[in-house]
């Protein structure tokens, strides 16, 4: 298994995904591991992943925007976030792993890691965790700066053109969502696309909510901030959401939970606004809100946030693309809207009305347990491999 992180401490949507399907796949299957890390201090975690794998190695990824990155993308044929992960070293790590191993297969979490693994005729398995060129074609959209813009634009389609390659290249190919499953399948006609969906540990997440009767209610935000569609996101809470919810409920506190957050979020603390970026146990952020808002405009991404809140019983209000993918029903497992105004609306809403809320919070939860178990998804992932290695569909 190649991926483009260490899939563990769990910070993040992709390492909380990796763990898991690696602790559940192990019971089967004999696992080599093979990571990008950002420094040397994450090798202290590699013995945690030994737990489930019979060796990992790790190498480091370059810099996103360091000199040697973007000569890199400009002078060869790959785009930016190939590049970051282009490294002889792992190549030639790889490359005798494959002829020392006999490996029945391979399995890579996402496209732009591939370019490490050396031709073989071992069967490979992509998993795609978000259709990446739609996540860098919407931050884009955002630059105003024409020259960047332009080469960002150029950038784009060379992510465009490799995904499509690479995803006709591998045995199988994986989507998480049917959203993606669906563009996909319209941008490769043909292709035969997999979906295995994102789980969640409801056990850990086991509902303990403390009961607020007070007219003192709490929203939470959660988010990792290396992630661009959670800097968006929270910046329109700032700027278009939260003055309206103020406005109706001038005793609401807002809580911004995530790891990385931007230094330009500290304008926004208050008596009222709290920023946590060094939470210890996401769940005490779970029990001690109202309410989950996430207003989330751009695509891609594991939905984490909505499966976890979910599981915890707190009630999400969100965006269609919020909860794109996960086949939740509005009104019942979570309440949707679009604009900044509806949102507002919503998660006044279940602030304001028990019966709402607790509806929300129970058939959020049993949503969760039915559809997002993940022994059962990492069973579905092990049919897959099984069509790979003998060539049948699953």
């Amino acid at each position: 298994m190649l991926t483009p992180y260490l899939p563990y401490p769990l910070y993040s949507g992709g390492q909380i995904r990796t763990y898991n399907l690696l602790k559940n796949l192990s019971h089967k299957h004999h696992i080599t591991l093979v990571s990008f890390i950002r420094d040397d201090s994450e090798k202290k975690y590699i013995e945690e992943l030994r737990k489930f794998c019979e060796s990992v190695y790790v190498f480091q990824k370059r810099k996103p925007w360091s000199l040697k990155s973007l000569v890199l993308s400009a002078i060869s044929i790959y785009p930016l976030v190939v590049c970051l992960y282009l490294r002889r070293s792992v190549r030639s790590q790889i490359a005798k792993l494959v002829e020392n191993k006999r490996f029945d297969l391979i399995h890579a979490e996402t496209f732009y890691v591939l370019p490490n693994i050396p031709k073989t005729t071992t069967p490979t398995i992509l998993v795609e965790q978000t259709i990446e060129y739609l996540v860098y074609k919407h931050y884009t959209e955002t630059v105003t700066f024409l020259p960047v813009k332009i080469l960002m634009l150029f950038d784009v389609l060379k992510i465009r053109y490799f995904e499509k390659k690479y995803w006709k290249d591998a045995k199988r190919v994986v989507a998480m969502s049917e959203a993606d499953k669906k563009i996909m399948e319209d941008l490769v006609p043909g292709i035969n696309v997999d979906l295995v969906p994102n789980g969640v540990d409801a056990q850990f997440f086991k509902i303990n909510r403390k009961k607020n009767t007070g007219k003192k209610k709490t929203i939470l935000f959660v988010g990792q901030f290396k992630w661009l569609q959670n800097r968006e996101a929270v910046e329109i809470l700032l700027q278009k959401i939260w003055p309206l919810i103020r406005k109706e409920m001038p005793q609401a506190n807002l809580w911004i939970v995530g790891r990385s957050a931007p230094e330009s979020l500290k304008k926004y603390e208050s008596d009222w606004v709290k920023v946590s970026s060094d939470i210890k146990n996401i769940t005490d952020a779970y029990s001690n809100a109202d309410v989950m808002l996430a207003p989330i405009y751009g695509p891609g991404g594991t939905r984490y946030k909505i499966l976890e809140s979910m599981a915890s019983g707190l009630p999400v209000v969100t965006t269609s693309i919020g909860i794109e993918g996960l086949n939740a029903v509005d009104g019942k497992n979570a309440l949707i809207g679009e604009t900044p105004e509806e949102l507002a609306h919503k998660t006044i809403q279940v602030l304001t009305n028990p019966k709402l809320s607790e509806r929300l919070a129970y058939e959020g939860r049993a949503f969760v347990e039915k559809n997002f178990n993940w022994k059962t998804i990492a069973s579905h992932l092990d049919r897959i491999y099984e069509g790979a290695y003998y060539g049948k569909k699953s």
